[in-house]
């Protein structure tokens, strides 16, 4: 695909930072952790969580229409509503059969699944919803999209655990390559703070077990960090073609430029130590993008805040990319979003390039003292060159993408 330029030109979120895409920036920009003790599980080994504020999708969506949605598609919805209008986009005047919708989604919706046993257990089968599978469908992510917006072509949910929005991002890059599709509505959404999930993560001993202020649990690169804290949101991009986005006059917000994915094969739930799976996806998508390793200005990192994470991905920006760039974390702002954490994070590299910002690494106090790289700890001009966005999963899934101004 080297040679392919696909221009960003809408942008939505709903995050732990707020709702919308101007509070969810401010939030990282400004490096204030969204982290808190969560009510749901009060009787947890482990407390914290990253959730959306105020997010009221009665409100937001409609009743009727939010009452047959799992939340995971909630947020999707809205952060979409929120792209396409960006985009200058009328659904009602373009043609579905040329827009793709190709959305990222670790789990599907653990919250239906979760409310619906309860029901199972105590009032018997009968009393289950009909709207069970529906709600709780990976690939009614998409499906609802396409419901939503008359998008009638290539309809996806692609699944690589905490890469998946990534992934999603990627594919749809390579519809728009391939001429499937004009316009694809892409990115990833996850609502997975659930007390069986969280219970799940917290027996893995993946999250943090911070004792001190919930704020401070999320410590991406820190030598103190101890895990990650687990969040959710979504993040929704309007991907064209660049040509044909100028040619109608609309504001391209970003390109990417390139696009690179891989597997560890190494472990089910580690990364391998030396990042063998993470440096292939770097290189793909630095060859994707005809472009070498000093062009790279800036590295918005996968950085989860767990112990060997953190140090794998390290040693690969630091044996890779020669031009030292500046790198940083948005988890310590808003959590781990799982499925939707590579699509997030997709769109804060986009607004970095756009607004010349690097946020900061949240909570970074010591950097790890293996660690060779330049990490932000504070609000930083960003360098000139590509932005690249590292993401990674259980399995060993790997995607980057690279992304360069207007």
């Amino acid at each position: 695909m080297s040679g392919v330029d696909v221009a960003v030109t809408g942008l939505g979120l709903v995050t732990p930072g707020g709702i919308g895409v101007g509070p969810s920036w401010q939030a990282v920009a400004e490096g204030h952790p969204a982290a808190a003790l969560d009510p749901l599980l009060a009787r947890h080994r482990v407390r914290i969580s990253c959730r959306v504020p105020d997010f009221d999708a009665a409100r937001l969506l409609g009743a009727r229409r939010a009452h047959r949605l799992d939340p995971f598609v909630q947020f999707a919805l809205v952060a979409a509503r929120e792209a396409v209008a960006d985009a200058g986009l009328d659904p009602a005047t373009w043609d579905g059969a040329r827009v793709g919708v190709v959305l990222g989604c670790a789990d599907g919706g653990p919250v239906t699944v979760e409310e619906q046993h309860r029901v199972l257990l105590g009032e018997g089968p009968a009393r289950v919803s009909p709207l069970l599978l529906p709600m709780q469908l990976p690939n009614m992510l998409a499906g609802q999209t396409a419901l939503e917006f008359g998008a009638l072509g290539p309809n996806l949910v692609v699944a690589t655990a905490c890469a998946s929005g990534a992934s999603a991002v990627g594919t749809a890059r390579d519809l728009l390559a391939l001429h499937r599709c004009d316009i694809v509505l892409t990115g990833g959404s996850e609502a997975m703070l659930t007390p069986l999930v969280m219970a799940g993560f917290a027996q893995m001993g993946a999250l943090s077990r911070w004792e001190g202020d919930p704020g401070a649990a999320s410590r991406p690169f820190d030598a103190d960090r101890d895990g990650f804290v687990a969040g959710e949101g979504a993040g929704i991009l309007v991907l064209e073609r660049t040509a044909d986005a100028r040619a109608r006059g609309a504001r391209v917000r970003g390109r990417i430029v390139g696009y690179g994915a891989s597997a560890d094969a190494h472990h089910m739930t580690s990364p391998h130590p030396g990042g063998r799976g993470l440096e292939a996806a770097v290189r793909a998508a630095l060859a994707d993008a005809d472009a070498s390793p000093g062009e790279v200005g800036h590295v918005n990192a996968h950085g989860t805040s767990t112990p060997l994470n953190d140090l794998a991905e390290a040693r690969v920006i630091h044996r890779v990319l020669t031009g030292r760039p500046l790198v940083t974390s948005t988890k310590g702002v808003t959590g781990h979003l799982l499925g939707a954490a590579g699509a997030v994070e997709a769109v804060f590299a986009v607004l970095t390039a756009e607004h010349g910002l690097v946020p900061p690494t949240a909570n970074l106090t010591t950097l790890d003292a293996r660690m060779d790289i330049d990490v932000a700890s504070s609000p930083a001009t960003a360098p000139s060159g590509l932005v690249l966005s590292n993401s990674c999963g259980f399995g060993g899934q790997n995607a980057v993408l690279a992304f360069a101004p207007a």
